[in-house]
């Protein structure tokens, strides 16, 4: 069965607050003297203005949310090629010397019975052609030729060669993955300063969009107040306090029916909250997963079991949860203020893994969720049909 998602965010909480407000203040205009609908038609008309300007500061927020984002990605994706590439390059290392030991071990084998078949030898004509052999290699090469050798030995000459050839290609191969680490390298160390480039102007843009929406929703609250004011209504300030007392009310509950289906083992999602940006292209940059806006320390569960990857630093996410479920699929959960797990740990279907937080390159507290397939970086999905898959419906249009 579907879990539902309980949206929460303080702007919702704010404009549906501004839209019980404006209808209150218009039944109360109603009820009064013609002489105070302009006074109050102004005010209404103020207070969706301010709305207006907030909810376009908060599209903006989310715009530089997903720059932001999309800039570390570049990042980390140099970053896991780098990781790859030191990897193979260790392979090739290892089978390298795999293989020189080989050869040591099979010259040896060779110059052995090289040296015995020159010593057991009656021809002067064969032992003349040993005389100048450059190495027992040489020796047994000769030896052959010479019909000193039996089949036994000659098939020894061809293993040398086999080894000798498979020394030469994993040398190649050694030298070749060296060159593409250090070339990925330098394309790692080339994304990280351009991605720090791109953050630092998206942080600044962001903290004054930020400043800006602040002013704005201090300004929009000031004139819900004035508007019910203006209509004569008890406590004005209290009503709009206690309006979205009531939003948030209702989101904590919730928040606390997701924690019992979590206790009961039911589906749940990674988290409850208001889905703010959805995979794909947005705003010109690729939005590799979903965000979901919710209050800092809004618990943050495993839709599904697996083991833990990753839990701690993570360029860009500030602190990040990486869990490898049962069919190789990898979920990626960012921008986390606490983790309650380790690397290397099996956590269980709905257990409560970190808590939403604001860390890293982020424009507000939400969860940034990515679904990974064949390997970190490797195949990244719309999260969406995985949730679904997994009997998770989210509300926000993705």
């Amino acid at each position: 069965m579907a879990t539902s998602h309980h949206p929460f965010h303080p702007s919702s909480v704010r404009l549906r607050a501004g839209a019980v407000l404006l209808a209150l203040a218009a039944g109360l205009a109603l009820a009064g003297s013609p002489a105070l609908a302009a006074p109050v038609d102004d005010a209404a008309a103020e207070v969706a203005r301010l709305e207006g300007v907030v909810a376009a500061a908060e599209t903006e927020l989310q715009r530089l949310t997903v720059e932001a984002e999309a800039a570390s990605d570049a990042s980390l994706q140099a970053q896991a090629r780098l990781a790859a590439a030191q990897a193979e390059a260790e392979t090739t290392a290892a089978e390298l010397a795999a293989a020189t030991q080989d050869v040591v071990a099979t010259r040896d084998d060779v110059a052995d019975l090289g040296r015995r078949s020159y010593l057991g030898g009656s021809s002067f004509g064969a032992a003349a052609a040993f005389l100048d052999a450059e190495g027992p290699e040489e020796v047994l090469r000769r030896a052959v030729t010479l019909d000193l050798l039996s089949d036994e030995r000659a098939r020894r000459l061809a293993e040398f060669e086999v080894v000798e050839d498979r020394q030469a290609r994993a040398d190649e191969a050694a030298r070749e993955a060296v060159r593409r680490q250090d070339n990925v390298a330098r394309a790692a160390a080339t994304a990280e300063q351009e991605a720090a480039a791109r953050l630092a102007g998206a942080q600044q843009a962001y903290d004054a969009a930020a400043a800006e929406k602040a002013a704005r929703e201090r300004e929009l609250r000031d004139a819900q107040i004035a508007l019910l004011a203006t209509q004569g209504a008890p406590d004005p300030g209290g009503a709009v306090d206690r309006q979205q007392a009531t939003e948030a009310e209702q989101a904590a509950a919730g928040m606390a029916a997701m924690a019992a289906a979590a206790a009961g083992g039911g589906a749940v999602p990674p988290t409850s909250g208001r889905l703010t940006s959805c995979y794909g292209s947005r705003w010109g940059s690729m939005h590799y997963g979903i965000d979901i806006a919710a209050p800092i320390g809004t618990p943050i569960y495993a839709p599904e079991g697996g083991h833990v990857l990753h839990a701690g630093a993570a360029n860009g996410f500030g602190q990040a949860v990486y869990i490898e479920h049962a069919d190789g699929t990898i979920t990626l959960y960012g921008h986390v203020n606490q983790f309650f797990v380790t690397s290397g740990q099996i956590v269980s279907t709905g257990q409560q893994i970190a808590e939403v937080g604001n860390k890293g390159q982020s424009t507000g507290p939400h969860l940034h969720f990515e679904v990974h397939n064949g390997g970190l970086y490797a195949d990244r999905t719309n999260p969406m049909p995985w949730l679904a898959a997994h009997g998770i419906s989210l509300a926000g249009g993705c």
